[in-house]
């Protein structure tokens, strides 16, 4: 297990919004959501990003502890049932592209980065096509091989849904870097609450009941115009 503070560092390298994954090509579904007229202003938007933190939360969060407890155990078959779970779940191809474009580069810099046995094996299944290696599931791994919590590792999931399409707004929309900041200071306020639910939901449950984001991801699929890729 880390000490601590290498521990917090470690936590904030590996969550932290720039690291190279390719999440900056992504809007979460904001771009459509823009182009649509579904987020006009602050408050639109506010509330478009509450409500990708709770599916989130119900649905890939739910995914993060699991197999963070898979992989601690060393459970490899585990984690590929349940990285294909997640995969079944994102109803869009771009959602599909995303979590595991994402994935694979989170496993590769893991393998080159932490590299322990677990990281490098997971790696290795997703470079062999035994498993679809979503975003989720690659995180968890390495938390679990540095020996930082599963809490941790759901924090930083919930930070990365939030700070990718708050991010992708300054780009989109009037908005401010201090509307955006304080956006995510309070709509994070809660992630502690998220955590003991999604910790005590089994695997079965993960769900993330969002009508409006998956017709705008299938509207953006077809969009001839774009900044994002979702």
């Amino acid at each position: 297990m880390s000490p601590p503070a290498a521990g917090i560092a470690r936590t904030l390298q590996f969550g932290e919004s720039m690291f190279p994954v390719g999440g900056f090509a992504f809007s979460g579904g904001l771009e459509s959501a823009i182009q649509k007229g579904v987020v006009v202003d602050r408050d639109t938007l506010a509330a478009y990003v509450r409500t990708a933190l709770e599916q989130a939360a119900q649905g890939d969060g739910i995914a993060v502890i699991h197999a963070h407890r898979a992989a601690t155990a060393g459970d490899l078959d585990t984690l590929g049932a349940i990285d294909a779970r997640v995969f079944a779940r994102k109803l869009s191809g771009e959602a599909r592209t995303m979590t595991t474009r994402m994935g694979k580069k989170f496993a590769e810099m893991s393998a080159d980065i932490v590299g322990t046995a677990p990281v490098i094996a997971w790696r290795e299944r997703i470079a062999a096509g035994a498993t679809p290696g979503c975003y989720p599931v690659s995180l968890a791994v390495n938390f679990a091989a540095q020996g930082l919590a599963a809490h941790d590792a759901f924090v930083v999931h919930q930070f990365g849904v939030a700070s990718t399409i708050l991010s992708a707004s300054l780009r989109l929309m009037k908005v401010s870097h201090v509307d955006t900041q304080r956006m995510l200071f309070a709509l994070l306020a809660n992630v502690d609450a998220d955590h003991a639910r999604a910790a005590t939901a089994r695997l079965d449950d993960m769900a993330g009941f969002a009508p409006m984001a998956e017709i705008l991801a299938a509207v953006h699929v077809k969009a001839h115009v774009r900044l994002f890729m979702n």
